[in-house]
């Protein structure tokens, strides 16, 4: 297998791996995600894959323009790291890591950055994987949030979360938040349904989608691409199907 590196330039043509089905849905997914990152290359997007039909891919940017909430200079943030189903255990995720560790290096930058938890939650990446290949606790925000880093200049400041990101905040007090971005291809489509549910359940929502890296920056989500909050507490970053969700409301 190779690695290819997904540009404006073959974007049209390429599966971009979160939403590979030929289904519409799937193919609605997909073109809100590409959507997104026609919009980030300019802001210094790299997305590689490998040339298989799966779920095999890293994402990352620089962090002053990341869509994460994390301050620091001249460290690459890495959005996402996923190997899935039959292509676990080769060896492929150590591969994309390595991408983006030249990558970095040959851009002359200070170090990666990534967001992990002290447990292994949905969408981040045990951050095992990544202790292993010598990132370090460079921070950690409430409730399980941590910002691992590999400094390539150990003289250089550690990244960290922001102050939002800490405090777990959002302005709305009254009843459920959705506040997401379609940097991940579901997040649309899923917080409708989330709010259906909360419209069922007769809970008062506000909906927010993020349209740029400085309101993501700004947001209290340390995931970044989603958080949901009650009476203005972050509760969890977790994309949930209905039935778990209704669950999540009948225990708040």
């Amino acid at each position: 297998m190779n690695i290819i590196t997904i540009d404006k330039n073959n974007i049209d043509q390429e599966h971009i791996c979160c939403a590979i089905g030929n289904d519409k849905q799937n193919q609605a997914r997909a073109q809100s995600k590409k959507e997104w990152m026609k919009d980030r290359f300019n802001d210094g997007l790299t997305f590689k894959r490998f040339d298989q039909r799966g779920k095999i891919f890293i994402e990352y940017m620089p962090i002053e323009k990341v869509w994460k909430p994390v301050s620091g200079k001249n460290f690459m943030v890495i959005n996402c790291l996923w190997v899935s189903g039959q292509f676990k255990g080769k060896g492929l995720s150590t591969q994309l890591l390595d991408e983006c560790i030249s990558d970095a290096k040959s851009k002359k930058m200070d170090g990666i950055a990534v967001i992990s938890s002290t447990k292994v939650k949905p969408f981040l990446t045990d951050k095992k994987f990544y202790l292993k290949h010598g990132f370090e606790t460079a921070d950690t925000a409430p409730p399980y949030f941590e910002l691992l880093a590999l400094k390539f200049n150990k003289n250089a400041e550690n990244p960290k979360f922001t102050g939002n990101a800490k405090s777990g905040t959002c302005l709305n007090k009254k009843g459920l938040t959705f506040i997401y971005s379609n940097q991940c291809p579901f997040m649309e489509e899923y917080v409708e349904l989330l709010a259906e549910v909360s419209r069922r359940k007769k809970v008062p929502f506000e909906i927010k989608k993020l349209k740029n890296y400085s309101e993501v920056q700004q947001s209290g989500s340390p995931f970044g691409t989603l958080g949901i909050y009650f009476n203005g507490e972050f509760k969890t970053h977790e994309l949930m199907p209905e039935k778990k969700f209704e669950k999540f409301i009948n225990e708040l």
